[in-house]
């Protein structure tokens, strides 16, 4: 395998989750918080997470207190704890060939660890070798060089053993942080922006499953 240990992230890399659990609930949270507020769109809402990113869309752009986030928060959680998201068309056998051939499969997302070890025990009846979820402390969350740093600590990993495989920017800033190869998950979205700086910023830009999984089991 071209690479020892796959980190990949979650939602909308490996799950169809922004769709159908993460715009609706922010959208609900913001008929509560911010009710004479026009709706966000999809692609507004998508191109927020992808920079500056989902937290500063609430923290700096939404102006949410430390009160109202707690609000979005329980809005969101209860989408997450009553909706399993589907994962994207082989992935999920993508993942397990992987690690039947040896690979380490490493979680970093800004889903809760919970909810991403419930997907994959339900999709590929297997867990990943780490995860690193919202759970964690906000300095130690993707973009963060945590996760990464992490990962080669206790898998005694160097960088170039590595890929992280993400659709948006703050999973392409951590990448660049620790000197790690970035792929970006074309098949998740086309947005024109976000595409054109994946393709044009990343070691690697796949536009189907199918493609990565050519490369990355070759």
């Amino acid at each position: 395998m071209k690479y020892k240990c796959l980190v990949l992230d979650h939602d909308d890399t490996v799950v169809h989750s922004t769709p159908d659990i993460h715009y609706p609930s922010f959208v609900e949270a913001l008929k509560n918080l911010r009710p004479e507020m026009k709706p966000i769109s999809l692609e507004d809402f998508l191109r927020y997470c992808f920079n500056p990113g989902f937290s500063a869309l609430c923290s700096d752009i939404m102006g949410f207190s430390k009160s109202e986030q707690a609000v979005q928060y329980q809005i969101w959680h209860n989408y997450v704890e009553s909706r399993t998201p589907r994962f994207f068309n082989g992935m999920a056998e993508l993942i397990t060939d992987y690690k039947n051939q040896g690979g380490l499969i490493c979680v970093v997302s800004h889903s809760e660890s919970r909810q991403i070890l419930r997907d994959y025990r339900n999709h590929c009846k297997i867990e990943p070798d780490m995860v690193f979820g919202w759970d964690l402390e906000a300095s130690q969350r993707k973009p963060s060089p945590y996760p990464l740093e992490e990962t080669m600590r206790v898998f005694h990993l160097s960088p170039e053993e590595m890929l992280v495989v993400d659709d948006l920017k703050p999973g392409l800033d951590m990448a660049r942080s620790c000197g790690v190869d970035f792929a970006g998950a074309g098949w998740s979205h086309i947005i024109p922006e976000i595409t054109d700086y994946m393709r044009k910023h990343g070691d690697y830009y796949f536009e189907s499953i199918h493609t990565f999984r050519d490369f990355i089991l070759s």
